[in-house]
């Protein structure tokens, strides 16, 4: 592939991941981490890993950021029924 094309999907890996670090609330970290697995596919494909980015799509584009997603969700119902309880 084009050295063009791996430069570019890097600057975009390199600034949707400072995008997760800087965002703070959970669930948008989730997203911008969803986000930044498809890009990270993308790159492994590029640098022809087409194993590796199928991999990286299913963990780390989908499942990881669910597990989060509902992580945050059950923490924030916690959070409620405590507060109504107190």
């Amino acid at each position: 592939m084009s050295d063009a094309l791996i430069v570019v999907v890097l600057l975009l890996v390199a600034g949707s991941a400072t995008a997760a670090v800087a965002q703070r609330d959970p669930a948008r970290q989730a997203l911008v981490l969803s986000f930044l697995g498809v890009l990270l596919a993308v790159l492994f494909t590029v640098l022809q890993a087409p194993d590796v980015g199928l991999s990286q799509l299913a963990v780390g584009s989908a499942l990881t950021p669910l597990l989060i997603m509902l992580s945050v969700r059950k923490v924030r119902r916690r959070g409620r029924s405590e507060e109504g309880d107190g």
